[in-house]
């Protein structure tokens, strides 16, 4: 049997997912993470059942960053006996202009990522550094970037570019979106589940502590809210999503701040942490009576209702609404009220359907179908990894 392992390493948790490769398809067999990490390090795990393998805390003085992570995660790999792994993927947040879609890595390839991170400094660093280990240790073991900005690549030029000289934009200033392997499986999942709207104008709205929406039309993406770097568009958990360039050149002329202090404030300091006052977790505010968590959740619905108007435009109407991910699958809360901004295009929630977490939770009557699809971005990246690496030979 076949496996591949999947990488998902963000900058205090290290996701991974072992699948087998059967009748040529990934099966899942492990999922599990390293979280909490050069804090309270939790190393957790369960097999495809959801039994659990292993759920041990490890001492913050020997898990102190992802590096080290990463080696207590391998050890842990070398428990479950002769295990061979035949080839690994992993998520890239930016694949700038050069990649849109997934590609077999090489030092040529990884150094041109690498030059990418001043644009996904939250993602790109952490996302290339089990790659460059896993160079070092296991040389002969095929590696594939698979990117979130991929799946917006083909849009139209006046749709990708801003305002600014044109030579900017073939440098590579372009919007290119993120959460593309998200909106990938949904694409991919909607004909299974919803095949009356699978083709037609829907908005996929990937909510979670990075939030994004994308306008989808025959599966793919038509626009998005995100754009240059992962903080425009939606209010995001320390993130400010929109935001006037202004803003920025007045923190650096009148507040006389660095730009690595306008960076660190935009990328660590802002969106619902730092509008409430409170936190940067939904479920935090959601069961706060704190003013500034009322603020943060009103303005956070309030813009995905604005934003979710501007792609409906770009669709040139809407026939069904996807919620996804952390806060869009579990927060009946935010649905509702994002739901209510949409009633002018005809959506109807079902008050029910919703606090039960229905897969489905429009009314009857709804003339924009809602639903809630729990998103796989790791599943996308077992395929694509099989797809390059030809694992199943």
């Amino acid at each position: 049997m076949r496996t591949l392992l999947v990488v998902n390493a963000g900058s205090s948790s290290l996701k991974f997912q072992l699948f087998d490769v059967a009748d040529g398809a990934p099966k899942r067999r492990i999922r599990g993470q390293m979280d909490g990490i050069g804090v309270h390090p939790r190393l957790r795990a369960t097999d495809a059942a959801g039994a659990t393998l292993v759920d041990r805390e490890e001492p913050a003085t020997t898990i102190l960053d992802l590096p080290t992570a990463i080696e207590a995660t391998r050890a842990w790999f070398q428990t479950l006996g002769d295990l061979e792994i035949h080839a690994i993927g992993h998520r890239v947040v930016h694949g700038g202009p050069d990649f849109d879609r997934a590609v077999l890595l090489d030092p040529d390839v990884l150094a041109r990522l690498e030059r990418l991170a001043p644009l996904a400094p939250l993602h790109q660093p952490n996302n290339l550094a089990p790659i460059r280990l896993v160079a070092e240790i296991a040389p002969d073991v095929p590696q594939v970037a698979c990117f979130d900005t991929a799946f917006h690549r083909g849009r139209p030029d006046f749709a990708d570019c801003y305002a600014i000289p044109r030579g900017l934009y073939d440098e590579g200033v372009r919007r290119y979106g993120f959460h593309g392997l998200s909106y990938e499986y949904i694409a991919h999942r909607l004909p299974e589940v919803a095949p009356e709207v699978a083709g037609k104008r829907v908005i996929a709205a990937h909510l979670g502590s990075g939030a994004s929406m994308c306008a989808m039309l025959d599966g793919r993406s038509v626009e998005s809210t995100m754009g240059f770097t992962a903080l425009d568009g939606l209010p995001m958990g320390t993130r400010p999503g929109q935001l006037d360039p202004g803003v920025v050149l007045h923190l650096i002329e009148e507040k006389g701040m660095a730009p690595s202090e306008v960076t660190r404030l935009l990328y660590h300091d802002a969106g619902l942490k730092g509008l409430s006052g409170v936190s940067n977790d939904m479920r935090v505010l959601l069961a706060s009576d704190a003013p500034g968590a009322a603020l943060a959740i009103e303005h956070f619905a309030w813009r995905c209702g604005l934003h979710a108007g501007s792609l409906a435009a770009a669709l040139g109407g809407l026939d069904a609404f996807v919620f996804t991910a952390g806060v869009g699958e579990n927060a009946p809360a935010i649905r509702a009220r994002i739901a209510e901004r949409l009633r002018w295009l005809g959506a109807e929630i079902d008050p029910a359907a919703n606090a039960a977490g229905a897969s489905v939770i429009s009314t009857p009557a709804s003339r924009v179908a809602l639903l809630v699809v729990p998103t796989d971005e790791e599943l996308m990246i077992a395929r694509h990894t099989l797809a390059l690496t030809g694992a199943a030979a």
